[in-house]
């Protein structure tokens, strides 16, 4: 390169690469003051700050600004060459700068001069006197505001959103450097313009200031202070764009402003839905029908309006509702309807086990089961997501704007990943990180607020490109108020988790609280359902004072599998609720069904929620199907098989001669818990006095038969106690005029015989039965229910709490869970209430030799041999997904998350706790896992 204060005359054989398409940077190469290659960024910087005429700090300034510029010039793969080697001048063409045709055209991507776009740029401007004497054409600022408007007409959808901000650092920047004049005559004369394409030369006067002003070398300080600038700025820009991989290195607020990592979404090579007794339009309905729930912040228009929170420089973000996207969370892919062809349905899993049989939809049943209009999926969402429609206010009746939430379908449907095929089934537990999921809208919200761009993209989707300023304004105070009132709710929940403490059974002790991670396939819903019903319910209805409600999510289970349930009398894991009503409509509560409890309101109003009752009885019917008895068999949502038939692989044959002796291990080991299988007749024949169908725990209740299953102390199972305990110890308060009055309703509807109770300070347990029962039957009678037909809804199931094991037992002290029977085992991995064992290979082990850390979620395979996930105990996971330890980083116990208990170690006894078989052999393990895959 050539010495500034000795520059030679213009030699117009110096080569400029097409591949420069900057007018202004081939000027600088064709003069000889920058190379055409790499040039360190200070070089450059200084050259055009030089060339501006500009000193102190405008010329700092400026210096700034082009530096910057250069730096992405090349495009965000290349930032760290750019900071330490420079910009490559010769490799601008395709790259962020370059406009594709977008701007003036003058120079093709040959490097030649289109002289009719020169013509065409002299046609926006004036004619103007020349300082050196003379009249000659040129333009101005506004004239070229003009021109570059005009520009971006003409490339129409070509533009990109960033094209605005690069032309404010272009024909300006020439204006401000090139032009002649003062104040607003200053102007570009397009025959210096020409001579800059064509030749690649400058004026005489830029020429004298950059030859006037060597380049001079920073000082050492300056270099290291600008090296640590620099890499603290690629480390940020870096993070902001790729979040999957840089969020978990930051700290604190920094982490807290980046979208949680994500895995990486891998297209199946193919999908099947198992068959389950359900026909597709039952699957469908249960998938997108809304029970009434509002669990996005925001309206359903604004969430398919929003974008992911993620960095994009020089394209869009792509949405936050995108399939590819939300499945990176967990979640099943679904079509927008079933009325679609066959190639259609076969890329989602459907028309594949029809092929053999076709199952009778549930409106031919016997009962039917008439669940209404089909609930379609218009704006394609994955599994679980529902379109709420005609939501009146609770409070005023006023109708709102649809709202999006979630389904019951979100939870409990689940898939297993296998050499690129995914098998995906009803009712099993789901893979999915709600939290996540929570934290990326909060965050999508706050960039569409904060973000350039992001917001008036935002109105055009929701109001339309032509909507008013007015209108906008108002969007975007609401926006506002929604993002603020999530912010506050974040603060508010965490200073009150740390002032308040819960009492570990382990330790025998008040630790403080604080949120048990719950990561993929986990979720607390106990506690999530009163922190949403006790606490932010009313916050949202003008109460103040009830987050001391509020409890850390430390209690996180695995979502239980929901086939067989409506035939057990109690559902979750800690048998803590027996009517199926109460249970659905707590779950829709939890979920964020809209709820009004404020004493502001008309009194009939009181209570009143979005809740869809009569959705929520079809959803219990859907899964329930005919009594059990006297057929001896189950109907409705059957439990899933095992796959075999699908794979080509020998891991998925079933052996034959393992069944055989597993069966009878069965019969040894797992029928005191989990009595005999409920599928199996040739184990009836077998063993007719462990058959199931002649146990004496079926219960008459009504007109039905339901399974009382065993439940057993959680202390002597030696399972961790955290899940057990959220309804034996958390208490709850409620203001005076709610009138719950627990003892005298509880005891009115459902006999339960409770002593006295507070209708102000109350166990949670209590207050959540009687909370939702007083809901649920404004429900009702809101929606103009029979009060014949409301009975029969009931049934006969009672709201009570649960009495313990029946017969009572005082060597099974509460609390307790619950053992249900093994059908689909194979499919509700990782295993115990709370998702700590990978397998049923480690569930026959000893509880000691366990894996004590690995990774769910990301899509890692299933194992068909150790059923589950095989897993290296303390491996490394992959991007984005979550890590489940029994200990803390400190070494310590993690709070709700032991694998410990249901071991195979020895022989049960007393002063054994967690004991509760002998050691199995290896070939005794794999004999009872082959049995449990025929289930």
């Amino acid at each position: 390169m050539h010495d500034r204060s000795s520059k030679p005359p213009f030699d117009p054989s110096i080569q400029v690469s097409p591949n420069n398409p900057c007018p202004f940077l081939r000027g600088l190469v064709g003069e000889g003051f920058v190379d055409g290659g790499t040039v360190p960024l200070r070089t450059l910087s200084q050259t055009i700050a030089n060339a501006s005429g500009e000193a102190g700090l405008k010329k700092t300034s400026a210096r700034i600004q082009v530096r910057g510029v250069a730096l992405i010039a090349n495009g965000a793969c290349h930032i760290l060459q750019s900071i330490f080697w420079g910009a490559q001048l010769n490799g601008l063409r395709g790259g962020p700068l370059d406009k594709l045709g977008a701007g003036s055209r003058i120079l093709g991507v040959d490097g030649r001069v289109n002289e009719d776009e020169i013509a065409r740029l002299a046609s926006f401007g004036g004619t103007y006197t020349d300082p050196d004497g003379g009249a000659e054409t040129g333009l101005n600022a506004s004239q070229i505001q003009i021109f570059m408007k005009d520009n971006l007409k003409r490339a129409g959808k070509q533009a990109r959103w960033y094209y605005p901000i690069l032309m404010k650092f272009e024909w300006p920047i020439l204006l401000k450097i090139m032009g002649k004049g003062q104040g607003d005559d200053r102007y570009l004369s397009v025959a210096e313009v020409r001579t800059l394409f064509n030749e690649r030369k400058f004026p005489d006067r830029i020429t004298q200031r950059v030859v006037s002003q060597p380049v001079t070398p920073p000082s050492l300080i300056l270099r290291a202070a600008g090296g640590l600038v620099a890499a603290l700025l690629v480390f940020g820009v870096v993070a902001l764009r790729f979040p999957d991989q840089f969020q978990p290195m930051l700290p604190g607020i920094l982490g807290d402003l980046v979208a949680p990592p994500l895995p990486t979404q891998v297209e199946p090579r193919a999908a099947y839905w198992l068959e389950q007794n359900w026909a597709l339009e039952d699957r469908h309905w249960f998938h997108h029908t809304s029970q009434g729930t509002a669990t996005f912040p925001v309206p359903y228009s604004w969430f398919m309006a929003l974008e992911q929170p993620r960095l994009h420089f020089f394209a869009k973000p792509g949405m936050l509702h995108d399939s590819d996207h939300l499945q990176r969370f967990g979640f099943i892919p679904s079509p927008q309807t079933i009325n679609t062809d066959d190639a259609t349905l076969r890329r989602f899993g459907y028309a594949n086990v029809y092929d053999k049989t076709k199952p009778v939809p549930a409106r031919l049943w016997d009962p039917p089961v008439n669940w209404g209009a089909q609930a379609e999926n218009v704006g394609g969402l994955p599994v679980g997501f529902a379109r709420m429609t005609g939501v009146p206010d609770p409070a005023t009746g006023k109708v709102g704007e649809d709202r999006i939430g979630l389904t019951c379908a979100a939870c409990h449907t689940g898939q297993i990943h296998y050499k690129g095929i995914d098998i995906r089934f009803d009712g099993g537990p789901a893979m999915t990180d709600l939290r996540k999921l929570e934290v990326t809208t909060g965050l999508s919200i706050a960039y569409t607020l904060y973000v350039p761009g992001r917001f008036t993209r935002f109105a055009d989707r929701v109001l339309g490109p032509s909507a008013s300023d007015a209108d906008r304004d108002a969007l975007k105070q609401k926006l506002s108020a929604i993002g603020t009132f999530l912010v506050d709710w974040e603060k508010t929940y965490a200073k009150t988790i740390e002032g308040k403490t819960r009492y570990n059974e382990k330790t025998k002790r008040d630790e403080p609280q604080q949120d048990t991670e719950e990561g993929y396939g986990r979720l607390d819903a106990l506690n999530r359902i009163g922190n949403q019903v006790f606490s932010q319910d009313m916050a949202l209805s003008g109460l103040s004072g009830f987050e001391k409600n509020l409890h850390a999510k430390d209690a996180p289970v695995s979502f239980p599998p929901i086939w067989t349930v409506p035939w057990l009398k109690y559902a979750q894991y800690d048998a803590s609720i027996e009517q199926p009503l109460i249970r659905n409509a707590g779950e829709a509560l939890g979920v964020t069904a809209l709820l009004n409890l404020s004493d502001n309101s008309p009194k009939d109003t009181l209570f009143r929620s979005s809740m869809d009752i009569k959705n929520l009885n079809w959803i219990e019917d859907l899964l329930k199907g005919s009594a059990p008895y006297p057929k001896k068999q189950l109907s409705g949502l059957t439990s899933p098989r095992w796959p075999s038939d699908i794979f080509g692989d020998d891991a998925w044959k079933i052996d034959g001669d393992r069944v055989k002796r597993g069966r009878k291990l069965y019969a040894e080991i797992c029928t005191e818990c989990h009595l005999g299988p409920v599928n199996d007749p040739v184990f009836d024949t077998e063993f007719p006095s462990q058959s199931i169908w002649s146990s004496s725990r079926w219960e008459t209740i009504g007109d039905d038969k339901f399974l009382n299953e065993v439940q057993k102390s959680a202390k002597g199972m030696g399972t961790d106690l955290a899940q057990a305990s959220v309804l034996a110890t958390r208490t709850v308060q409620v203001p005076g005029y709610l009138k719950l009055d627990p003892t005298q309703n509880l005891n009115a509807w459902w006999n339960c015989n409770l002593p006295d109770i507070s209708s102000t300070d109350m166990p949670y347990s209590i207050g959540l039965m009687v909370l939702v029962d007083i809901v649920a039957r404004k429900a009702m009678d809101d929606a103009k229910i029979d009060p014949k037909v409301q009975q029969a809804w009931w049934g006969k199931r009672k709201n009570c709490p649960n009495p313990g094991p029946q017969p009572p037992d005082k060597k099974e002290p509460g609390p307790w869970y619950r053992a249900r029977p093994l059908n689909g085992v194979w499919a509700t991995a990782p295993y115990l209430h709370n998702g700590s064992v990978p397998s049923l290979y480690w569930m026959l082990s000893p509880a000691a030799e366990r894996p004590k850390s690995f990774c769910m979620g990301g899509g890692r395979d299933y194992d068909p041999k150790q059923v589950g996930f095989a897993v290296a105990d303390g491996e490394s996971c992959k991007t984005g997904q979550s890590r489940f330890s029994t200990r803390a980083s400190d070494g310590t116990d993690m709070y709700g998350n032991s694998n410990a208990g249901h071991s195979f170690d020895g022989t049960p006894g007393p002063g054994k706790d967690g004991t509760i078989g002998r050691v199995l052999k290896e070939q005794e393990r794999y004999d009872l896992i082959e049995y449990l895959k025929t289930l």
